[in-house]
């Protein structure tokens, strides 16, 4: 083999360019080319994108000094899956998977590494499917792809969303105000759970558990009742009332995913309803959670990620993804790390150490 691809797919997270970084120094040192693909997927689909660069031959000087730096000096994207990809001015979804196969084979891909979440890796497990040659490494913030220990990305994130919790603690005080902090994490509770226990929160809300607002409402009673007369909740973006759904602020279309949002706001007003003299306000955290420079833990989990990918490459163990077995590095079958969603066990010792140190889940046994 000669010459490897590596392209980061779907949301961007801290930590992207360390593995960037580990991937070209390892395969350089190994005898590979390193050709980048740009913007995910799309830099396959198209092989005449250049926004700004296009696909380009990976150097030292390109990954000199990026291993602080958020985001992907590769770009991302987030709409174009090949197997459902719409083209733009178009509403139609079709299967180009062929075409980046063929596409691939033009570039002298020997092998493709793919870093991304679970849709990127059900792409990529498509292609391996195609005969493409794919390995994996898990990226997420959301922390919910199975078969790893982490993912990176993960880390930076839960530090942004401990930090809001603690300045919010403040204010909140200060004012005697129930604040409501939304986080993401899709439909997976792992952000607003890490976060809630470790910033103080009073009450977690996450999509594991459907909450019952009575329930929330009886936790700020009782703290009142105590002469404590704030309250703080974290609310993950995919928590649903009991016998609701979801709330998004942007419905699936065509080769694109629905956006969630909008679930803290939801809790307050339940809240509102059930006591009008309630003072709540909502801060959405949003994309804060997913830029900025990694957390070391992040940019270490990123190095042996990216080191351990080019040595799947140089074993030949394709439609493999590299993982976390703490404290090792293994790999596992991509279909294995997209069989389920990791999320949150609300029986497990997690949502038990919370429940044991005072903080309501919004259960209703919790009345």
């Amino acid at each position: 083999m000669k010459r490897i691809g590596v392209l980061t797919g779907g949301g961007d997270c801290p930590g992207l360019n360390a593995v960037l970084r580990a991937i070209y120094r390892t395969a350089s040192a190994r005898g590979y080319e390193l050709l980048g693909i740009e913007d995910g997927f799309a830099g396959l689909i198209d092989l005449d994108r250049r926004r700004p660069y296009g696909n380009r031959m990976m150097s030292e000087e390109m990954v000199r000094g990026i291993l602080p730096r958020g985001g992907t000096i590769l770009g991302s994207s987030n709409s174009d899956d090949p197997f459902h990809y719409v083209a733009p001015g178009s509403d139609r979804e079709e299967d180009v998977s062929d075409r980046v196969v063929d596409n691939a084979r033009r570039l002298g891909l020997d092998a493709l590494i793919c870093i991304g979440g679970d849709g990127t890796m059900t792409i990529a497990h498509g292609l391996a499917g195609k005969g493409l040659r794919v390995v994996g490494v898990p990226k997420t913030i959301d922390n919910d792809l199975l078969a790893t220990d982490y993912t990176f990305g993960f880390d930076t994130a839960l530090h942004t969303a401990v930090d809001a919790l603690d300045k919010l603690h403040t204010t909140a005080e200060s004012h005697d105000r129930v604040m409501l902090l939304e986080v993401m994490g899709r439909h997976a509770g792992w952000i607003a759970l890490h976060a809630g226990i470790a910033g103080d929160a009073d009450v977690i809300l996450i999509p594991e558990i459907p909450y019952s607002a009575a329930a929330v409402l009886a936790k700020i009673e009782r703290r009142r009742a105590q002469g404590r007369y704030f309250s703080i909740i974290a609310v993950a973006e995919g928590a649903v009332p009991i016998g609701g759904c979801e709330s998004y602020i942007e419905q699936a279309r065509p080769g694109r995913a629905g956006r969630l949002g909008g679930a803290a706001e939801r809790v307050a007003a339940a809240l509102r309803a059930l006591e009008p003299t309630l003072d709540c306000r909502v801060t959405v955290l949003g994309h804060l959670q997913r830029g900025g420079s990694p957390s070391p833990k992040d940019r270490l989990l990123g190095t042996r990620f990216g080191v351990a990918a080019v040595e799947l490459v140089e074993r030949g163990q394709f439609d493999h993804m590299v993982c976390l077995r703490t404290p090792h590095i293994r790999s596992v079958p991509i279909a294995e790390a997209i069989a389920r969603r990791n999320v949150v066990d609300p029986q497990g010792e997690l949502c038990a150490a919370a429940r044991a140190v005072g903080i309501c889940l919004g259960s209703p046994d919790e009345l």
